[in-house]
């Protein structure tokens, strides 16, 4: 009986634990920050991270940067979830074979990543894409849509938004992976580039939102501009109030992050908010997949410990001094409760 006892016992609480794990999953973005091989393509402007570059990019340093990343992205959200991020929005890749790189390092191999990506128009090479496990996600269509934007009669190169649709745990999922415009030559000058963006972000999910009104949206990405900033509140139209949001609006769990002063990248010793999750209302109606908390993944080993460029992110140079970094962006995340 005692014997009896004791397997029921285990049984349980194998069950529980299983039970517990499986209320949650987690969704994340991160910007690899220029995950280039050592090849020189002839076609973009990656010539730094070749051997005879600046930076002299060799097959040592390159599998070294791939070992941190995994680290990293092994370590994402496993304090809820065994195996980690479900989906994760990556940004700063050169190629598709860089992500096969990736998810083939010890540390990520078992998680059998796969991978969404198209190659972008962008002038440096950079693409976007997505890992996923295909336990919790089932892509039923991808594409490109390219952002069309103008300097005068002059067009702007940047970024594809990479829209994808699937089942997530049971339940359909758009997910919109996005690297707005940078900064660079002013952030006024650039902010109407931003809200292109952003504008065609927000007509993709208005048009979707017709063919499939109770769809879930998740908006990921680099975007370059803080949670406050016109191309995400006006543009995109999110809040970080989610007591007040109204019909068709976004929430922007994010934002709560920024008013505290906790970013994701610095620059001249002030922290930006670029990297975020932002969801629609219909992952917040405590029904099946309900958002249930958000994180920016800053731990100590992620942090630069001295020099010029004490407490921001560890990236991987300083210049064309090799720091063996990870990147100059933390990681974000969120858990979604399955309450199915």
């Amino acid at each position: 009986m005692k014997r009896l006892f004791i397997i029921s016992l285990i049984l349980f609480s194998s069950n529980f634990s299983f039970s517990q794990n499986s209320l949650y999953s987690a969704i994340g973005f991160y910007n690899l920050e220029n995950l280039f091989d050592t090849i020189d393509a002839p076609d973009i402007m990656d010539e730094e991270f070749t051997p005879d570059g600046k930076k002299l990019w060799n097959s040592e340093k390159y599998y070294k940067k791939l070992e941190n990343l995994s680290s990293v992205i092994s370590d994402l959200a496993t304090d809820k979830v065994k195996d980690g991020v479900a989906i994760l929005g990556i940004v700063e890749i050169e190629n598709r074979n860089v992500v096969e790189d990736l998810i083939n390092m010890p540390k990520l191999k078992s998680r059998n990543y796969q991978i969404i990506h198209f190659e972008s128009n962008d002038h440096r090479g950079i693409d976007i894409g997505i890992l996923y496990q295909s336990k919790y996600f089932t892509p039923e269509f991808a594409e490109p849509v390219p952002v069309d934007i103008y300097n005068g009669d002059e067009k702007i190169f940047t970024r594809d938004i990479l829209y994808v649709r699937g089942t997530y745990l049971g339940e359909k999922m758009n997910i919109l992976v996005n690297h707005w415009p940078s900064r660079a030559g002013g952030e006024a000058k650039t902010a109407p580039w931003r809200a292109a963006a952003a504008s065609k972000c927000r007509e993709i999910i208005d048009s979707i939102s017709i063919i499939y009104p109770n769809s879930n949206f998740i908006v990921m990405g680099d975007l370059n501009d803080d949670p406050t900033n016109p191309s995400i509140r006006k543009y995109l139209y999110s809040t970080g109030n989610l007591k007040k949001i109204k019909d068709s609006e976004l929430y922007n769990p994010f934002e709560s992050f920024y008013d505290k002063g906790i970013g994701t990248t610095a620059y001249r010793d002030a922290w930006s908010l670029f990297d975020q999750i932002i969801i629609n209302q219909n992952l917040t109606d405590k029904k099946g997949l309900d958002f249930y908390k958000a994180y920016v993944f800053n731990k100590d080993y992620l942090i630069q410990k001295k020099g010029d460029y004490k407490g921001y992110p560890l990236r991987t140079f300083v210049g064309n001094e090799f720091l063996n970094g990870y990147s100059d962006h933390f990681p974000v995340y969120i858990y979604l409760k399955n309450n199915n």
